[in-house]
């Protein structure tokens, strides 16, 4: 698979909707990731990310112009003892809940299907990463309608052992900005993964579509120690 370039990506597709990057630091010390989220409507866009114990939730950044929480009000990241959860709606909980009761990722999901949003159908985009006894293998998922048909889900699951330094995946809900939305295709895209998470939060906040973007988190995790740094960018301020 050619490797891209997460900033070209990001650039070049003014409604990528919500995105999950999950990787490797260049130097190969770093468990990286990153999510971020972008709005059409008004709603959307009146949403903030906020710290929550080791994760993070979406808030309404004006609770008095909230039409619509649901949807769009979750935690977008959890962390169960060495595993951090990242995804975009509240399957968050469901994989959290399905982990702790010794359930895999790809059995948690089971019960869940693509987000009730017709003519869209939004696919749940999740992932998973593990960092323990020094040693760091994370996965990724999927569930979507068959091609905007709701009538069947279809569900895949991507898992990267020993992932390589400076390799990461993105993965995100909508392949263009058309109407209606199409779901993301294929497997998660290779890209590129830097150092530096002030640059790599940057680079990703500053590619992303100035009208559209709401809300960045970034992540890297020493592989060594299992001490992380984050970093959260708000438009909203």
């Amino acid at each position: 698979m050619k490797m891209l370039s997460l900033e070209q990506e990001l650039k070049n597709n003014t409604y990528p909707g919500r995105g999950i990057v999950i990787g490797r630091s260049a130097d190969g010390t770093k468990a990286v990731t990153a999510y971020f989220i972008m709005g059409r409507s008004a709603n959307s866009r009146n949403r903030v990310f906020v710290t929550e114990g080791e994760g993070i939730r979406t808030e309404a950044f004006d609770p008095s112009k909230m039409e619509d929480p649901s949807l769009i009000i979750y935690a977008p990241v959890r962390v169960l003892d060495t595993k951090t959860i990242v995804t975009n709606g509240d399957q968050t909980d469901t994989i959290y809940d399905g982990l702790s009761q010794g359930l895999t990722f790809e059995q948690s999901l089971r019960s869940r299907e693509f987000e009730p949003d017709g003519p869209n159908y939004t696919p749940r985009i999740s992932g998973v990463m593990q960092v323990a006894d020094r040693s760091y293998h994370y996965a990724m998922s999927i569930l979507k309608s068959n091609n905007g048909n709701p009538k069947a889900s279809n569900r895949y699951t991507f898992t990267y052992e020993n992932p390589i330094a400076g390799e990461g995946h993105f993965i995100h809900t909508y392949a263009r900005n058309e109407e209606p939305l199409p779901s993301f295709e294929g497997e998660p895209k290779l890209v590129d993964i830097p150092n530096e998470i002030n640059a790599f939060t940057e680079s990703v906040w500053n590619s992303l579509n100035e009208e559209n973007k709401v809300s960045l988190f970034v992540r890297f995790i020493d592989i060594e120690t299992g001490k992380y740094e984050t970093k959260i960018v708000n438009k909203n301020q």
